[in-house]
């Protein structure tokens, strides 16, 4: 029998459903801020962010993901504003976010920031019934396309000083049900917890060292642990390893072209059943901050 993801949205349709629904990133560390709204304006410069990522490569329904931020310091003190358009496609469905944030950093020490976030979002989720192979055509909740449009409130605190980062979030508080007026399918959208952290140790003069961590919580699903090692070597090529704990194997390599450009890419390898059924996942993203930093600001590699 063939495996699809579209057998698994027909299922979960005719039970209320409390999984992780919020979009999965192999390279968070450089997508903080569609996490945590508290690390807006934190790189100081103004920054744009574009991600893909194609989950599950050769499985029918498969989710794709595309990212696009931008952000930057607004103020001498460093308040940040940003903006973040998300676009997810999983079988028939499509949701597309719109994110704008704002955060304020509060100096603790000299070398210390807390940085509070709080973000505003629009949720566009559309469902096309019509892309399904129904068994009864006829049947009433599989016909047409559904649409809901929902509001949504975030906040975060994130630490930070040249060489370490640490982070609580809620990006979305608002819990959310889906399609109340069709009562044998309730989507429920829960509340993730996120935690991040990671350090840069210098092991030398041309090789720096980053272990990295995230753990997201939701009620009604497991603890999802992801935790990286990377390596930056000469200030330019970055390498690393990655496991999402009990699901995923992941190799990353990026690239930075100029002191404004950077690149990076992540593989999955799915070490559960689904893994039998799929080519792994490819994720790829590019960074361009606006405005070049002097040599003296970047004494300390910013994987982050």
């Amino acid at each position: 029998m063939k495996i699809t993801v579209l057998v698994f949205f027909i299922l979960v349709s005719f039970h209320r459903c409390y999984s992780q629904q919020q979009s999965q990133y192999t390279q968070y560390m450089y997508n903080t801020m569609s996490i945590n709204p508290g690390y807006i304006g934190t790189r100081g410069v103004p920054s744009v962010f574009g991600l893909y990522r194609a989950q599950w490569v050769g499985l029918d329904g498969a989710p794709e993901t595309a990212n696009f931020s931008i952000q930057s310091p607004v103020a001498q003190n460093g308040q940040g504003v940003g903006l973040s358009i998300i676009n997810e496609q999983i079988g028939p469905s499509t949701e597309t976010i719109f994110s704008i944030g704002y955060s304020r950093p509060i100096q603790l020490s000299e070398s210390i920031t807390m940085s509070l976030g709080v973000s505003g979002s629009i949720d566009f989720l559309q469902v096309d019934f019509n892309k399904l192979n129904v068994y009864d055509p006829d049947d009433p909740y599989f016909t047409g396309i559904l649409s809901e449009v929902s509001p949504n409130i975030g906040a975060g605190v994130y630490f930070h000083s040249s060489s370490w980062y640490f982070g609580l979030s809620v990006p979305q508080i608002l819990e959310t049900k889906f399609y109340d007026d069709v009562k044998i399918s309730v989507a429920s959208q829960k509340m993730h917890f996120y935690a991040i952290g990671g350090y840069v140790f210098k092991l030398n003069e041309n090789i720096q060292f980053k272990p990295a961590s995230m753990v997201k919580a939701v009620k009604g699903a497991p603890l999802a642990v992801d935790v990286s090692a990377s390596f930056l070597f000469m200030d330019k090529l970055t390498l690393g390893i990655a496991y999402r704990w009990d699901a995923v194997v992941s190799g990353m390599a990026g690239f930075q072209i100029n002191q404004s450009l950077n690149i990076g890419y992540a593989y999955d390898y799915d070490v559960t059943n689904i893994g039998n059924y799929n080519g792994g996942s490819h994720e790829i993203f590019l960074r361009f901050d606006l405005r070049a930093r002097t040599k003296s600001r970047i004494i300390t590699p910013r994987f982050f």
